[in-house]
């Protein structure tokens, strides 16, 4: 696939069959790694493998990243809910969280998960994803209205369309799903916030990225949260190769304590 035109849906639903399979009645998905984590406060990590975008910035390790279909394991939702529940336990964090690739591939396999960690409460649950598939569907967003204890946070690559072009590689169609996954949460009552990797990014584009926001919802642009690429020895090297360079960063032995 020619990553200058790349189609995010299409991207993600190939990625699906590759990553997830049926084990007896529910969907197994791949994870590489189970983690306790210092953001938020603290919080246990579930990092599942795969993502339907190609960011030049990402900091998933290369071998997770480039073979997906030679990385990781297959875990069904009851066994990543408890390992997340026995992490929460040991480490006494009230929140857990998928991170590490994008976690709404395979809508059956998070909404399973979700239940399971329901009966845990009161276990926060905080969603992090680029939104592309809540964009691309209401129902996914409809779907997840169910759980109460459930937070997305939407991370935007880049404040418009042309960034996130330059930043992923792929259809610039991507932002506009981007935006529509907010729009969806929001209009399903579910609760989200949104998040923008601003490293690459021009202070114009970042107060237009508000205002359009704002005409979402008002609140959304208040609780913009703002990213900064963690300059990781592979991150460094890779935006290196393709000369990619931020206009503000930070080294990961000192990432300043508003972005924890």
């Amino acid at each position: 696939m020619d990553l200058s035109t790349y189609d995010p849906v299409e991207r993600h639903l190939t990625l699906e069959r590759l990553l997830t399979k049926l084990d007896g009645e529910v969907v197994a998905r791949k994870y590489w790694r189970f983690r306790p984590d210092r953001w938020y406060g603290g919080v246990a990590t579930a990092d599942c493998v795969g993502c339907g975008l190609a960011c030049k910035f990402c900091w998933v390790k290369s071998d997770v990243l480039y073979n997906p279909a030679g990385t990781g394991s297959f875990h069904k939702p009851c066994d990543v809910a408890s390992k997340l529940k026995s992490i929460a336990i040991s480490k006494g964090y009230r929140q857990a969280r998928l991170s590490g690739g994008e976690p709404t591939i395979s809508k059956s396999h998070l909404t399973q998960l979700l239940r399971e960690l329901d009966s845990f409460q009161p276990l926060d649950f905080i969603l992090e994803t680029n939104g592309i598939l809540l964009g691309h569907s209401r129902e996914y967003a409809s779907e997840l209205s169910e759980f109460n204890f459930l937070h997305v946070r939407v991370s935007l690559k880049g404040c418009d369309e042309a960034e996130f072009r330059n930043l992923t590689g792929a259809s610039p169609i991507g932002f506009k799903l981007q935006i529509d996954a907010l729009r969806n949460l929001v209009d399903e009552g579910v609760s989200c916030h949104p998040a923008v990797m601003r490293s690459f990014s021009s202070p114009e584009s970042f107060q237009h990225l508000k205002e359009r926001l704002s005409e979402i919802a008002p609140e959304l642009a208040g609780c913009l949260e703002v990213e900064e690429v963690i300059m990781y020895p592979r991150v460094a090297e890779r935006m290196s190769r393709i000369g990619l360079k931020p206009k503000v960063s930070c080294r990961p032995g000192k990432v300043p304590k508003y972005l924890v």
